[in-house]
């Protein structure tokens, strides 16, 4: 984000009170924010308002959250795009993360946590909720994945336990608390991640780690080549 100016959100949800609320709240925190009552309308917005950042309610009547998003996508292509959805089921997360979804935010969560998340998205760190990287794991596993990303090129054995915890929906800071490292270590972990495997963001990285083989809880296979990149105990 451009540091001579706030960074802007869209709030597209068809809830008065929480739109309302959610982008009061943002705007407190410092942002520049604006809310849009529908699809159709956030999309409008968005060509003229050019965020950063935008949080759409996945289950709005009318044009979905799921339909807006590559709308919003071409009328806002720098934008990151945070799904909030109350519901968790696999094949919704499926089709979010197929729409182009960059994160996750629960519309139950504490609007203090949707606030963090949406400072994530601004950082530049996708938030996954917990429940929805559940929901994701079991998607992938059970149904697959025609769109999912090609695999790419071999990761280090760091590399590849750090794309394990963003799996699980994990942020840069619980991720370093678990390795025992600094939270910029994670972060160039990351970037390097979705350099190598030629993806966008965290969602797209954890739906590979899912496909190749994770399973919530650690690898489910090892490769030959995993037991080589073991045997050399790469450190952070």
């Amino acid at each position: 984000m451009t540091s001579d100016r706030r960074v802007r959100v869209l709030v597209v949800d068809d809830h008065d009170l929480f739109r309302t609320g959610l982008r009061a709240l943002l705007e407190e925190e410092g942002f520049d924010a604006l809310d849009a009552s529908s699809g159709e309308i956030g999309i409008r917005q968005a060509r003229s308002f050019a965020p950063d950042v935008v949080v759409v309610d996945m289950n709005m009547p009318g044009m979905s959250g799921i339909e807006a998003t590559p709308l919003l996508r071409e009328a806002a292509p720098a934008a990151t795009i945070l799904m909030l959805t109350i519901a968790t089921s696999d094949t919704a997360v499926l089709e979010a993360i197929r729409a182009g979804a960059s994160g996750y935010l629960l519309k139950d969560a504490e609007l203090s946590e949707l606030v963090a998340g949406v400072r994530d998205a601004a950082a530049g760190h996708s938030a996954i909720a917990p429940r929805v990287a559940g929901a994701l794991i079991r998607s992938v596993q059970t149904h697959g994945d025609e769109a999912a990303i090609p695999v790419g090129p071999e990761l280090s054995a760091r590399e590849r336990e750090v794309l394990g915890f963003v799996a699980r929906g994990c942020d840069n800071a619980e991720i370093a608390d678990r390795l025992y490292v600094s939270a910029s270590t994670v972060k160039n972990h990351v970037s390097r991640i979705l350099d190598k495997l030629g993806v966008d963001n965290r969602v797209q990285a954890a739906t590979h780690a899912i496909r190749c083989g994770f399973d919530g809880g650690g690898w489910a296979t090892t490769r030959p080549t995993d037991r080589r990149s073991t045997a050399r105990s790469e450190t952070a």
